[in-house]
């Protein structure tokens, strides 16, 4: 159950996407502003792409899947390919083209086939040869179709080694922290442990927090506490030195990066365990 949660949640796959357009370095900008995605390649030739597809929509039924057509692949006739998917996945999943830009006549012709013959839901967009210019409108066709899902930040879950202390009302607490996002931590103590009564949105100065190996300190605002099966959870959201919401500017960075890592190496190990499986069927 707790292996579903942490790879739970709306997720993009680029399929095979030219690099020098979409870098891979993209994605961790991407989840910062909580769309989490992922670029499957055809590097691993002993798993097709068309059985990695399959494999997604199996395992992220409610995915975004963005296909780069200007890719050479094996076997794959991008046209046919995407019909037969959305004809048969099409309630399930959602799909989107990507390609280098064209001049207007064939613009229009992609979209006349994608858009109108095959009914795609997520667009046919036109990449700048300025790699530059294509984070700012990969941003928008996130935001357009609602990459995101129901979350506005990506959180991931801690190990059992993370921990958040503070002092409150002349008494120390140390409890364990459950997950962590951009906005907020979860805090959770034990049972047998006094619970401090923090009123809501009461705010905490200086709580020391460990989230998988990194360490840094923050302010805090409660925004929810209840009891859940003899533990009392916490939900504090994160304030910066100036008062507003967040984390401090020197914080930021690295919690992203590691929310990044341990959010994505989570879902690209389950990937390359369910590939490698179905590789065992063409070797």
């Amino acid at each position: 159950m707790e292996f579903r949660t942490e790879i739970e949640g709306r997720k993009t796959f680029f399929i095979v996407p030219d690099a020098s357009l979409l870098p891979e370095a993209y994605l961790q900008d991407l989840l910062s502003s909580g769309y989490e995605s992922y670029i499957i390649d055809d590097t691993t030739h002993y798993c097709p792409i068309d059985a990695k597809i399959r494999i997604i929509i199996e395992s992220f039924p409610d995915s975004i899947l963005f296909f780069f057509i200007d890719s050479q692949i094996e076997g794959i006739d991008w046209h046919r390919y995407i019909a037969l998917l959305q004809q048969e996945f099409g309630g399930r999943i959602l799909i989107g083209v990507l390609y280098r830009k064209r001049t207007e006549t064939e613009r229009r012709e992609l979209e006349r086939f994608y858009l109108m013959n095959v009914g795609i839901q997520c667009g046919c967009i036109a990449l700048e040869y300025q790699k530059s210019k294509n984070f700012d409108l990969i941003m928008k066709v996130m935001y357009a179709n609602q990459a995101c899902g129901r979350r506005k930040n990506v959180r991931a879950l801690c190990d059992k080694m993370s921990n958040a202390n503070f002092d409150f009302g002349g008494t120390h607490f140390v409890g364990n922290v459950s997950d962590v996002s951009l906005s907020h931590f979860s805090f959770v103590l034990p049972g047998d442990r006094t619970w401090p009564d923090i009123p809501i949105y009461e705010k905490i100065n200086n709580i020391f927090v460990t989230f998988n190996g990194m360490h840094f300190r923050t302010n805090a605002l409660l925004a929810l506490k209840r009891e859940v099966n003899g533990t009392m959870l916490f939900i504090f959201m994160f304030l910066k030195s100036t008062g507003q919401n967040g984390l401090d500017p020197d914080i930021e960075p690295r919690v992203s990066e590691k929310i990044y890592m341990v959010v994505s190496n989570k879902v690209k190990s389950y990937l390359r365990e369910l590939f490698d499986e179905a590789a065992k069927a063409y070797r």
